[in-house]
């Protein structure tokens, strides 16, 4: 076989189209293919952590995002109750602010990036299969194209980057590492204006509410509990009744009482989180469909541009199949796993949404802590490199 491509992304959001960019940049031929429509919106809590800021700079993307008009962000606020705690955002790592791009922006800049280094992406082309060799290898993937029409593609390994309901994963029966119980049922939308300076965190027993000021000078705003208590309250009186209900108590119920909403309010199902084995013979996993976490980690696109920086440096180091090619995949998925394990069991208890005030404090500065390591790590690994 001599396949047309080194290897296939399959997913062009923010984990694939970052590992397609990567690997293009060094001069691997990629084809990353993608169900949706280019530039079209998703799900998302837009907050960009530190980890992830830092490498969209180290990308040279970052500018893009500024130029975008996504709004810095500088202060935290973190309200526990009626008390109230303003942590600044201090320059450090070479970051002076976050961001939290819409997927509108974010999406676009990351697959137009991997495009310009060389990658073939094309959208409208759901892959409906994986080929397999005769010793079990995979070996490509089966697409259909915007006409209907079902060809195949090959290459000596297939990257999943096709989210939490990852085909990729489910074809290759990929091992489940870790899997979590609690799982947060959010209601969310945009409104505007909503001049809340910053990410505001806001919780309270049983609920936990924030706002994420993004492009447009709108103002994500989500609401979420457990399920037992938000799923009556949206079939009661709807998602953007159950949102002002469950955020009325609040910091930001005032405000949300005077803001337009823009678009329509949505209601998102809880799903638990967990890690999967992120490779094997001719394939890996990247971003949501190798590592879910609940949404209120507001970390699912720092640790997809995380995860991707990681396997495309795996994958550069022993780029063809065999034994090499087999030993960094392993490495990928150990310092995938020590990174994301300790948050994935810092967010299942907060899913669980079972804590009180002083609980939920000391679990956020537990999460806190594990943000800092994972920002260690990528200094440390820029400078090995």
């Amino acid at each position: 076989m001599n396949p047309r491509w080194d290897a296939i992304v399959v997913g062009a959001r923010v984990a694939g189209a970052a590992t397609a960019m990567l690997l293009a940049r060094s001069g691997m031929r990629v084809l990353c293919v993608d169900r949706a429509r280019e530039g079209s919106d998703t799900v998302s809590t837009h907050a960009l952590m530190r980890a992830g800021v830092l490498l969209l700079a180290r990308w040279d993307l970052l500018d893009a995002i500024r130029e975008a008009g996504t709004p810095p962000v500088r202060r935290i606020l973190f309200t526990y109750g009626d008390e109230q705690i303003p942590v600044a955002v201090r320059p450090s790592s070479g970051v002076d602010a976050l961001y939290a791009p819409r997927r509108t922006v974010l999406d676009p800049i990351l697959s137009g990036a991997a495009a310009e280094a060389g990658a073939t992406v094309r959208y409208g082309t759901p892959v409906t299969d994986l080929l397999h060799g005769l010793d079990g290898r995979i070996t490509g993937v089966v697409l259909r194209d915007r006409d209907g029409r079902r060809h195949e593609e090959s290459a000596p390994l297939v990257i999943g980057a096709d989210g939490r309901a990852s085909l990729v994963a489910d074809r290759v029966a990929a091992p489940v590492r870790f899997a979590g119980t609690a799982a947060t049922d959010v209601v969310y939308g945009y409104v505007a204006p909503l001049p809340v300076g910053g990410y505001v965190w806001s919780y309270r027993p049983g609920v936990s509410m924030g706002a994420i000021p993004t492009n447009d000078g709108l103002t994500c705003v989500f609401a979420g509990g457990p399920p037992e208590l938000v799923r009556p309250l949206v079939r009661a009186r709807g998602p953007e009744s159950a949102l002002r209900v469950l955020a009325a108590p609040g910091p930001l119920g005032p405000a949300l009482r005077e803001a337009r909403r823009v678009g329509r309010i949505r209601h998102v199902a809880g799903t638990p989180g967990q890690l999967r084995t992120p490779h094997g013979p001719g394939w890996a996993l990247v971003g949501d469909a190798g590592y879910w976490k609940d949404p209120l980690s507001t970390h699912g696109m720092t640790a997809a541009l995380r995860d991707a920086e990681l396997l495309a440096r795996a994958v550069l180091r022993a780029p063809r199949p065999g034994p090499a090619q087999t030993d960094a995949l392993v490495d990928y998925a150990a310092c995938r796993d020590a990174l994301s394990l300790p948050m994935l069991r810092i967010v299942e208890r907060i899913a669980a949404h079972d804590w009180d005030l002083p609980t939920i404090r000391q679990l956020l500065l537990e999460m806190s802590s594990t943000m800092a390591d994972e920002v260690a790590f990528l200094e440390d690994l820029a400078t090995a490199a």
